[in-house]
């Protein structure tokens, strides 16, 4: 089911993109450049945030004068009586409606615009807010997804050191069949040495084959996040010893500078002062201040009959004061400041989130650094025990069984260390996210 499954979206990932082509000493940069091209939920937010730097200029604009050059002919029916509509001039027709000036208006004018109060320095204010969130959370999700690509790209790596572990145990294992079978034709050994080998090789070929199912699934995992078709082959590159541990203060004075949960929590308190402001401004009055210039008359020309002079300006200033409102405003006076509150509790306990995260996390790149020496002494010591059980063996001072024992516990002791690798990757990556340093 398992191959169906793989063959299928092999088809379907050839059959919608080109062929890729074969990724070469792949290094952890490069697995990352990959991944940001390609995940949806990075995209996401890198789009959010380009939006809300956007809205920041739509929200700062808003402060300042709008022109709109506005044109316009109104036609109405006359009533059939005549008037001289300007001193001296030619009678004209008109209009059948009271509100309308004449049969014939036109229109012609640029108009200005611009409203002073509150609410547009709150908007402004909610704006820079949203986009500093915004930020923030891209930040985020890029260090999220950092920290996805490094622990699915040193999962490939382990997975390709287990499956050497265990073909290298196949081979010790074949090897030791082969041992007791001569020795048991010698007469030195019982049948059941060769049974007790045969059933030792039967199970490490099946943890090679689980070894070899995981690195598949692991380089799948890996080849979802980064390629068109999951199954494009590539390979890592060869990497050196890993990083040492950084100080401890290096580390704390890092995260406490460029945290982007704490930024955006901050943002989010600024953005609840915002509306709160905005929600003030429902109290106050407006000043709106209006400017026009240009035609409004029977004609459309600068002059009319006469030489009357249709082009000209006007202006006016209006302010806007609240009365009543049935306490509307006032409740959400009271709305914004609720959730004000709120977000400062979130500010509060998102620090003491970075100061947990930041013990735990160098807590366990530290554990994982000191472990990285005991492991690879033990893998040494794992493969002496082997070689000198299996001397033993076959100079008839050893049992099968001791043998046995040894050959498990080096595969034990291999695995352990590329786990261990893992894990400090891991521990070092989570610190390295959390200071901005990945």
């Amino acid at each position: 089911m398992l191959c169906l499954s793989v063959g299928f979206v092999h088809l379907m990932g050839a059959a919608q993109a080109p062929p890729a082509k074969p990724a070469s000493a792949l290094t952890l940069d490069d697995a990352i450049s990959l991944a940001q091209a390609n995940e949806p939920t990075f995209a996401a937010a890198a789009a959010e945030s380009r939006a809300t730097a956007l809205e920041q200029k739509d929200a700062k604009a808003g402060l300042l004068p709008s022109v709109v050059y506005h044109n316009q002919y109104l036609f109405t029916q006359s009533n059939h009586t005549y008037a001289a509509t300007v001193e001296g001039g030619h009678p004209q027709s008109l209009p059948v409606f009271i509100a309308n000036n004449a049969v014939h208006e036109y229109y012609s004018q640029a108009v200005v615009n611009e409203t002073i109060g509150l609410a547009g320095t709150a908007a402004v204010r909610l704006a820079d807010a949203n986009a500093a969130r915004a930020q923030a959370e891209f930040e985020i999700a890029r260090r999220g997804l950092v920290a996805t690509v490094v622990g699915l790209y040193y999962s490939v790596r382990s997975g390709a050191e287990k499956v050497a572990a265990a073909q290298q145990a196949l081979d010790e294992a074949n090897r030791f069949v082969d041992i007791t079978q001569k020795r048991e034709s010698a007469g030195e050994a019982a049948h059941a040495d060769v049974i007790k080998a045969h059933l030792e090789q039967e199970q490490r070929r099946r943890e090679l084959a689980d070894a070899v199912l995981a690195q598949q699934r692991a380089n799948l995992e890996l080849g979802v996040l980064l390629y068109p078709d999951p199954g494009t082959p590539f390979t890592l590159a060869d990497e050196p010893a890993p990083p040492a541990l950084p100080e401890r203060q290096d580390v704390e004075a890092a995260a406490r500078a460029n945290n982007p949960e704490m930024r955006s929590a901050l943002a989010a308190m600024q953005a609840s002062q915002a509306e709160t402001q905005a929600a003030w401004a429902g109290l106050l009055p407006d000043l709106a201040l209006n400017y026009t210039y240009g035609i409004d008359a029977p004609q459309f020309a600068a002059n009319g009959p006469g030489r009357a002079r249709n082009l000209g300006y006007s202006a006016s200033a209006t302010v806007d004061i609240p009365v009543w409102d049935w306490l509307t405003s006032e409740r959400k006076v009271k709305e914004a400041h609720i959730r004000s509150a709120a977000t400062k509790v979130a500010l509060t306990a998102t620090q003491r989130r970075l100061l947990a995260d930041l013990t735990e996390f160098y807590n366990e790149a530290d554990t994982a650094r000191r472990q990285l020496a005991s492991l690879d002494a033990s893998v040494t010591d794992a493969r002496e025990s082997l070689r000198l059980t299996n001397l033993r063996y076959v100079n008839g001072e050893g049992t099968v069984l001791e043998v046995v024992d040894a050959q498990s516990t080096l595969v034990t002791t291999e695995n352990a260390r590329a786990d261990g690798l893992v894990r400090y990757h891991l521990a070092l990556a989570q610190l390295q996210t959390l200071t901005g340093r990945l």
